[in-house]
């Protein structure tokens, strides 16, 4: 039997840098399946094409499982040592992270991705935005996540610094 899921009939929400704004190139979209703020839970799809957009540089707070529904999720763990260790994920693998990996930047593959996360922290606080040098420029808690999400009809799509500063 094989397992089908409808990516066309998902509610995405694009998220898109600005050129110049950033290092990198932010281009993502997410999807908000469920969540619960007090147990500290959310559900999320987020889609990349394979333009090599990136979401933003973060560490994950919150114990998240991901798995990739579609094409390649590319990681670039940003260790202490100033080294980055790569990895690639392809549709059907797992992974999960107790909220103590490193830094790190999330992409598609060449035909792009889609990976399902669920994260869970008592606090609410899913992940941290960092800068370049790996500083804490913001959090991300369900609140957060959830009024951005219920605001998308009415938002242009999000920068990274407009990110920072709502969260």
């Amino acid at each position: 039997m094989a397992l089908q899921f409808e990516l066309g009939q998902v509610d995405w929400h694009e998220i898109t840098g600005q050129p110049g704004e950033s290092e990198l190139c932010v281009h993502y979209e997410y999807a908000i399946l469920g969540h619960d703020r007090k147990t500290g839970t959310l559900d999320m799809l987020m889609r990349w094409s394979g333009d090599g957009g990136h979401c933003e540089r973060h560490r994950h707070v919150a114990v998240t499982s991901t798995l990739v529904l579609a094409g390649e999720q590319h990681l670039d763990e940003l260790l202490p040592d100033g080294s980055i260790e790569s990895k690639v994920r392809r549709a059907g693998d797992y992974a999960l992270s107790l909220g103590n990996d490193p830094p790190h930047l999330e992409r598609g593959g060449p035909d792009g991705g889609v990976v399902l996360l669920s994260m869970h922290h008592s606090s609410g606080i899913l992940f941290e935005v960092l800068d370049p040098d790996l500083q804490v420029i913001g959090e991300v808690d369900i609140e957060a996540f959830v009024a951005r999400w219920n605001a998308r009809s009415t938002l242009q799509p999000q920068t990274p610094s407009s990110r920072a500063e709502g969260s």
